[in-house]
């Protein structure tokens, strides 16, 4: 088994919730629950920008034009701040359409869930919105992601189905083999697929761009996984929201598995950091960085500050 070693960095309360590594080198997070974004500069100290105090920023991304784009799931906005402060937000056609995942896509625009409207946003750096809706309801869109092949790829948390959306917003919806999976985070994968988790049957999932799945069960199917990214060691890395856990599973399907140093510490998002360790965001209040204790030119992944 891989050893890693883990560390946590304070930040302020409000709820970390999604992170981005922003083009100036930073870690930029949300607080979903005081309506502010963070800036955290591995090795520095965190700062913040406010936002409405109750617009509960969610998911964060970088776009094609530099800056980070988020979305405002209470308040039913598109937010886009540049790393010097500025904040535009941008109203979207559907209201109380509850945004929640957003992703660049290839076409140089922003791609959106939208959670209660069953559909799928895309939004230019100039704050053209475009919707499209879905061919099932009640699907609960969640998270989305840039596909290898050209497309947006989708989780549909209640209708247990992985969606993909061309850029012409034909949507296309493949049926997932467990039942009552409800998946969330998606992401594309160094082998040209797209890895997403389930968080309600406690897999890892697999989809091939021509629709193929394939699940691998965790240790503990209670753990309800909630966000994936890919990792510089060719891995995948998760997070287990309620098991207080980060994982990793190789494209042959080998999972590890990893305790968070603080009890209930809730992790959510993750991403590879500008650093080339991995980088969580914990409920509690805090950042954490996961990274392996051997050399790192042996596993491609940078030691925590």
């Amino acid at each position: 088994m891989t050893q890693v070693s883990i560390k946590e960095y304070a930040v302020a309360d409000g709820g970390p919730y999604a992170l981005t590594t922003g083009p100036d080198g930073a870690l930029w997070f949300t607080m979903v629950r005081s309506g502010r974004i963070g800036r955290l500069a591995p090795g520095g100290e965190p700062s913040y920008h406010e936002l409405e105090p109750t617009c509960g920023p969610t998911v964060i991304t970088t776009g094609p034009d530099g800056a980070l784009w988020f979305t405002e799931y209470q308040a039913h906005r598109i937010g886009r701040l540049t790393t010097h402060g500025a904040v535009t937000e941008f109203a979207l056609p559907t209201p109380g359409c509850g945004p929640f995942g957003i992703a660049a896509g290839p076409d140089g625009a922003l791609w959106f869930t939208e959670t209660t409207a069953d559909r799928i946003g895309r939004i230019t750096t100039a704050g053209q919105v475009v919707e499209f809706p879905l061919p099932t309801t009640g699907a609960f869109p969640s998270a989305i992601s840039a596909g290898p092949d050209g497309a947006m790829w989708f989780t549909m948390n209640q209708a247990n189905a992985i969606g993909r959306i061309g850029m012409d917003g034909v949507v296309t919806v493949h049926p997932l083999p467990s039942p009552a999976a409800a998946p969330v985070g998606i992401t594309t994968g160094q082998d040209g697929a797209l890895w997403f988790v389930e968080i309600a049957a406690g897999k890892i999932g697999r989809i091939t761009v021509d629709g193929q799945v394939t699940e691998f069960a965790l240790p503990d199917r209670a753990g309800r996984p909630h966000a994936i990214t890919t990792g510089p060691d060719g891995a995948l890395w998760f997070t287990e929201w309620s098991g207080n856990r980060v994982g990793s599973i190789t494209a042959q399907g080998v999972i590890e598995v990893y305790d968070l140093p603080t009890p209930g510490a809730e992790p959510h998002g993750i991403v590879c950091g500008p650093d080339g360790a991995l980088w969580t965001a914990l409920e509690i209040g805090a950042l954490a960085c996961i990274s392996p204790t051997t050399v790192p030119s042996v596993s491609g992944v940078a030691p925590c500050p």
